[in-house]
């Protein structure tokens, strides 16, 4: 906060400088990635949120930050409100602000850092006020960050084929196959998440999500133009990808797309994800663009055989690190002195034995008592809490191996003496409401082509029952040892249109959160997968399969509010945990372990 203001006026000083009386500064890289590499962490740099998601709007005389409900409590505790308006995205969005604000002035963006969609809605904003939306030249941050980080280097490497389940050659022949169904000679390929599915790479130019930077051409033939700077390159990879794929630095893309567009191709570009400039320069070159969605998302989407065996076993010993860290905490917790920080940091030390362990898959997030309220908290030595005999604290945590990406929260009791012996009773009431909500997901069957909108009720209506809710989805995709969170499937009220399939991966992951005092969160991670014949039964139905291993706290239940329907399915839940994670743990864990996951 103390930089926050000579950094805005530097950034005033510069617009000034281009003729701007504005500009957009997102969250965002030039691939929409949602873990982003320092040297565009711009928004972060100019106004202290490091969020993964907003967006900041300066004007001359005033600015606004937006963030959705996820980062609503961060950004009041890391932005100076007397510089920048705080908003929620949703209810007061950034084009809604722009048309009260802007007036007719000239609003400057980066077109690679925006997407087709997104400068759309800007330029109607602009628009609307006689003002104007400018493509700048060059991002006006980077005129004044002096010491900005330069961007990443690290070697992209061959991701076996024993961990993928399909050839690199395969998935460019089948997403070949599909453009040309679709009548499209092209995609312009910009998540690099993406990429390293097609190509069957992986790198480390991000944090948490082990990708290389690049974009890529697929053609409907098969063939792939790939842009990532030659010093990722090694002579293994090259041998990896072989003679279907051309190699180039980015700078040459330019001349790549200007030849598509000469040559009046048709481009299909994913108009949520892809950077404006890529569908500027196609189309002043001639080139016919087709909008739709990335090519590669929902093959990448449906893991293969290899691909969910692999999970499992990652949950497996992902679960071994987290049950071990849940007993150290039952024992060291109530004994005082316990910080989030130190926390996590104990629980990262048991997942680094783990065998394939490649990193976290995101910042984990230890929350105890109010710092739990806040939905996408991470502990910083300011805001570090000591975890104390009777609170609520909450653990969203996640890893990267080889074989698989896991994700996972718990909610538990810190037990004191005396009166804070035992949970509270609106915190067991809320818990075990959310508790139903998760069983309810993980129970249900459902027909073929469901979507997670139609479910995400089901997360909910134990909470909505009395009056609760919260504010974020109820389930996200999970990728193979890539994204923690990746598309289109989502189980989510705004849902996403998508049809849940077998192989998906997604989180159900219902919550309550009472600012000011403590979150509640369920998470485990589930695959989609076709469900047993039942007899009479007219249609073919789909299940889920509970893939997290990890005890839920039995401390924090209220029985009375459960059906004999959902004990059964905790205990079964529970007994199945003990029997696969105890061999992977200690005596005095699995003692622990066979007491946590006892018969409730």
């Amino acid at each position: 906060m103390t930089q926050a203001k000579d950094r805005l006026s530097a950034l005033r000083a510069e617009l000034g400088r281009r003729g701007l009386d504005g500009f957009l500064v997102p969250m965002a890289d030039e691939h929409q990635g949602e873990f982003i590499a320092p040297h565009a962490r711009r928004l972060a740099w100019l106004t202290g949120f490091t969020g993964s998601a907003g967006i900041a709007v300066v004007l001359r005389d005033r600015a606004a930050l937006f963030t959705d409900g996820r980062y609503t409590l961060q950004a009041r505790e890391e932005v100076d409100g007397e510089l920048y308006e705080l908003l929620h995205i949703t209810n007061a969005p950034p084009d809604e602000w722009l048309k009260h604000n802007l007036g007719t002035g000239a609003l400057g963006y980066d077109p690679w850092l925006h997407t087709i969609d997104g400068v759309a809605r800007y330029r109607a904003a602009c628009e609307s006020t006689g003002g104007k939306l400018v493509a700048t030249d060059g991002n006006p941050i980077d005129a004044i960050w002096h010491d900005q980080p330069a961007p990443p280097m690290a070697p992209a490497v061959p991701h076996p084929l024993r961990y993928a389940g399909r050839s690199a050659r395969d998935k460019r022949g089948m997403v070949g196959a599909a453009l040309a169904r679709d009548g499209a000679d092209a995609a312009f390929l910009s998540a690099p998440d993406s990429i390293a599915w097609l190509l069957n790479i992986r790198g480390g130019d991000v944090t948490y999500t082990p990708v290389a930077l690049s974009f890529a051409v697929a053609h409907a033939d098969g063939a792939i133009e790939l842009f990532i700077d030659p010093h990722k390159m090694s002579s293994a990879l090259s041998r990896h990808l072989g003679n279907g794929v051309s190699v180039s630095a980015p700078d040459s893309m330019g001349a790549a797309l200007d030849a598509l567009g000469r040559a009046k191709k048709r481009v299909r570009l994913d108009p949520s994800s892809a950077p404006s400039w890529a569908a500027d320069r196609l189309t002043e070159a001639g080139a016919i663009l087709l909008r739709g969605a990335d090519p590669c998302a929902l093959p990448k989407a449906l893991k293969t055989a290899a691909e969910i065996e692999g999970t499992r076993t990652a949950h497996l010993r992902d679960g071994a690190a987290l049950t071990r860290f849940l007993a150290w905490l039952s024992r060291e917790a109530p004994r005082g002195g316990l910080t989030e920080i130190t926390a996590a940091d104990r629980l990262e030390s048991f997942r680094k034995e783990g065998e394939k362990f490649r990193g976290l898959s995101f910042a984990t997030i230890s929350g105890a008592g109010p710092n739990g309220a806040i939905v996408h908290y991470h502990a910083t030595p300011r805001s570090n809490r000591i975890i104390e005999p009777g609170q609520v604290y909450l653990v969203d945590s996640g890893a990267q191996y080889l074989d698989g990406t896991t994700d996972v929260t718990r909610t538990v009791y810190i037990a004191g003496h005396g009166a804070r012996a035992k949970a509270p009773a609106e915190a067991r009431d809320r818990f075990t409401r959310v508790l139903k909500g998760h069983i309810a997901v993980a129970r249900q069957r459902f027909p073929e082509g469901t979507n997670g909108g139609q479910l995400d009720p089901l997360a909910r209506a134990a909470l909505w029952q009395v009056g609760l809710d919260y504010d974020h989805g109820t389930g996200h995709g999970v990728g193979s040892y890539l994204g923690v969170h990746e598309g289109p499937q989502r189980i989510s009220r705004l849902g996403s249109g998508v049809a849940l399939q077998p192989g998906m991966i997604v989180s159900n992951e219902p919550g309550y959160y009472k600012a000011g005092e403590y979150g509640i969160r369920i998470e485990n991670l589930v695959v989609v997968k076709k469900a047993a014949k039942i007899s009479g039964a007219e249609r073919d139905m789909l299940e889920f399969e509970t893939l997290t291993l990890a005890p839920i706290d039995r401390a924090l239940i209220e029985p009375k509010l459960l059906t004999e329907a959902e004990r059964g399915w905790l205990d079964h839940y529970h007994a199945h945990v003990r029997k696969s994670v105890s061999p992977l743990v200690d005596a005095k864990t699995r003692a622990w372990l066979k007491q946590a996951t006892a018969a409730l």
